[in-house]
């Protein structure tokens, strides 16, 4: 056991408060997991978490507001003005037929027992919630000076016990910038089949974490490399070898083009995030062979697919249709700088465009071009006031009915043709539209509008 000298309180007074009343009742108290690793790293922290020799009943005896957010695993959750935190009882697991619950929980007195049965070595250190020393029993410290993740045991035991640590230790390798110890990484290679046992749901939250914490490149350079990102995510797997025309790819194949637009997220939103992962899934189902390599449709076949990867991922909707348009939308830049004054309004106008945008940097990023373009683009939206962007209609249907026109398909072509008119300057007043909107409605529909 090694025990570190005074670190100095990590603060949180509900923590704090609830290792008062554990200890003063005389039961063993310390903060562990994240907040302790996070802390010695120099790290904000949010979450805390205690663990304890008190028993579940004892622990609602002495806390009788606390919801039971895990009986069958001892926690229980503590809240108070906007502070929350996690009481466990130590506990041993057994039997983890299914390589995610264990059959058999049996609560403990010794803490070596309930530290035993954690994931990794950074994840198991003690901190006193008083004088913040810090107690380690699995060697956590020296693998934080060493940065490396390790599994505490056996790590293919600790993975059969559940698989989706093999995601925990790529998350946070990646967000900590530590390397994989070996017999670690090794045990990931030969349990990475595992991970088909855990649900869609724990899945998606790992990698959503992954990509939006920091370090998202290397995150998937370690999915790529333990195996595991074949099995969870085989769309984007298949980019692998997918090669581009090196005249407008010079980054190389679709793959490195991918890893070249996470490298530049850092904590992005996870629409951005699932954006940029996913705008080329399409690719490899559309490249051809012609004058060039040429991949034509693919952002059409990419927002299916990114829909149904998602979908089979359990995001919510708004997440999949989010991504979904801007995996469609993301080549339409290229046409930006010719578009007319009205195109140009209607595609910038739409929700979420900034992000849209962000994309398009990251794009242009991840394929080693210069950022002309985004730039124009960008200059461009900047010229247009928000009054011209989105002008207050100039007419309606009402007007057309006022006119003695009959409502029907035809309404929402001439509207459109009005509101084309209006944001390219050509119309600015209600009378002009209204002459403009009664030619339209008397042509043929087989005739072009007027310009």
């Amino acid at each position: 056991m090694e025990v570190v000298s005074h670190q100095g309180q990590s603060g949180g007074a509900l923590a704090r408060h609830a290792a008062e009343i554990l200890r003063r009742a005389g039961y063993q108290v310390h903060l562990v997991g994240g907040c302790v690793r996070d802390r010695l790293l120099g790290l904000d922290v949010h979450d805390r978490d205690l663990t304890t020799d008190a028993t579940p009943p004892e622990l609602l005896r002495l806390f009788p507001g606390a919801l039971e957010v895990g009986a069958h695993f001892g926690v229980i959750l503590l809240r108070r003005d906007g502070e929350e935190i996690q009481i466990a009882t130590y506990r041993s697991e057994r039997a983890y037929d299914d390589g995610r619950h264990p059959t058999e929980v049996s609560f403990e007195k010794d803490v070596q027992l309930d530290l035993s049965r954690r994931d990794f070595t950074i994840n198991a250190l003690l901190e006193d919630p008083f004088t913040g020393e810090i107690t380690d029993l699995v060697g956590g410290q020296a693998d934080l000076d060493r940065r490396l993740i390790r599994a505490i045991g056996d790590p293919a035991q600790r993975f059969a016990e559940d698989y989706l640590r093999l995601l925990r230790a790529v998350r946070f390798a990646a967000r900590l910038g530590f390397a994989i110890e070996s017999e670690t990484f090794a045990a990931i290679q030969r349990c990475a089949s595992g991970i088909t046992r855990i649900s869609p749901e724990r899945i998606r939250d790992e990698l959503s974490r992954i990509l939006t914490e920091g370090g998202a490149r290397r995150g998937f350079e370690l999915l790529d490399q333990t195996g595991l990102l074949s099995r969870i995510l085989p769309e984007v797997d298949r980019m692998k070898g997918v090669q581009q025309p090196p005249e407008f790819h010079p980054e190389g194949d679709v793959w490195l083009h991918t890893l070249g637009l996470l490298e530049q997220l850092g904590h992005s939103s996870l629409e951005l995030a699932l954006g940029a992962l996913l705008h080329d899934v399409g690719k490899p189902l559309t490249q051809t062979h012609e004058d060039r390599i040429r991949f034509s449709g693919h952002e059409r076949v990419g927002a299916e697919l990114a829909r149904q990867i998602l979908t089979r991922l359990r995001y919510p909707s708004e997440i999949v249709d989010t991504v979904s348009w801007m995996t469609a939308q993301h080549m339409r830049f290229k046409d930006a700088p010719q578009m007319t004054d009205a195109t140009f309004k209607r595609f910038s106008r739409q929700p979420r465009f900034d992000e849209l945008l962000e994309l398009h940097r990251l794009d242009l990023l991840g394929g080693l071009r210069p950022l002309t373009n985004y730039h124009a683009v960008r200059e461009r939206l900047r010229a247009i006031p928000p009054e011209a962007l989105r002008p207050r209609p100039l007419i309606t249907g009402r007007d057309l009915i006022q006119m003695g026109f009959r409502p029907g398909p035809r309404f929402a072509t001439v509207l459109h043709a009005v509101e084309t008119e209006q944001l390219e300057g050509r119309l600015a007043d209600r009378d002009a539209a209204l002459h403009f909107a009664r030619q339209e409605m008397l042509r043929p529909a087989s005739e072009p509008a007027s310009t």
